[in-house]
């Protein structure tokens, strides 16, 4: 039950992202779940593969890199996505801080009202 609210959480922010940014598209709100669902799956499984085959470039950027890893999540959703559309790097770049920051938003109103940690 944790990870269906977590998944419409990051849903809803998806949503909320994409119209403060004009370079970032979402067509339909079942779209945003998949994309939600997408990013899940790419940060669990893909994103700590890439962080390992990237540590020297990590260690010299003092953690930066992570950032631009990020972006490549989020280009990566974009592409095996239809219906979500990232009009290049800088823009996945934006989307993942506005994305983060909606996230923790929602996620502590939902923590709020729900009583406990999503986590």
């Amino acid at each position: 039950m944790k990870f269906i609210l977590k998944l419409f959480v990051s849903a809803l922010a998806v949503i909320v992202s994409s119209y403060f940014l004009k370079g970032v598209r979402v067509d339909t709100p079942l779209i945003a779940v998949i994309v939600a669902a997408v990013l899940s799956f790419l940060n669990a499984i893909v994103k700590p593969i890439i962080v390992l085959f990237t540590i020297p470039i990590t260690i010299v950027s003092l953690g930066l890199f992570l950032i631009v890893i990020n972006a490549i999540i989020i280009l990566l959703a974009d592409y095996l996505v239809d219906g979500f559309h990232v009009n290049g790097f800088w823009w996945a770049l934006l989307f993942s801080f506005i994305l983060s920051l909606v996230t923790s938003l929602f996620e502590s109103i939902a923590d709020k009202y729900n009583g406990k940690n999503l986590e």
